[in-house]
């Protein structure tokens, strides 16, 4: 079964390169239940940690991972970086693979409580970090 059907070496060697980089990006179950979050509806990085109950770094890192794989979409607004799927991605298998994902996952019990928590998810601005651990913030 041939994937790629290019006829040059160099074309095919960057296409190879781009799938799997977007295998590696799907090769870690926090990107896969961030991307199942991200079906469901847009989200800023406060957010996404409220619904996975991760520490923002977790939950930056590894938006920033599925977002240079290119399947994610980025906003601002305000104060706020917004992330969606990218339904409009130049790379013709990304949106396949989120197809996939989505199929294999949506009846998981353990990501069915993500998505609970994801409608209790607010978004509570740029200091997110610290009011979720329930700290206060030095102005």
């Amino acid at each position: 079964m041939q994937i790629f059907k290019y006829k040059d070496k160099l074309t095919y060697g960057v296409a190879m390169r781009d799938f799997v980089k977007l295998c590696k990006a799907l090769s870690d179950e926090t990107r896969l239940r961030i991307l199942s979050i991200l079906l469901e509806r847009e989200c800023c990085v406060c957010e996404v940690m409220q619904a996975l109950d991760i520490s923002q770094t977790r939950a930056s890192r590894n938006l920033a991972v599925l977002y240079e794989a290119g399947f994610l979409r980025l906003r601002k607004d305000g104060l706020w970086s917004i992330y969606s799927i990218d339904k409009g991605s130049t790379n013709e298998y990304s949106s396949d693979l989120v197809r996939v994902v989505n199929k294999a996952l949506k009846q998981n019990k353990a990501l069915e409580h993500d998505r609970e928590r994801l409608r209790k998810a607010v978004r509570v601005g740029p200091s997110c970090a610290e009011k979720m651990r329930g700290e206060k913030t030095i102005a």
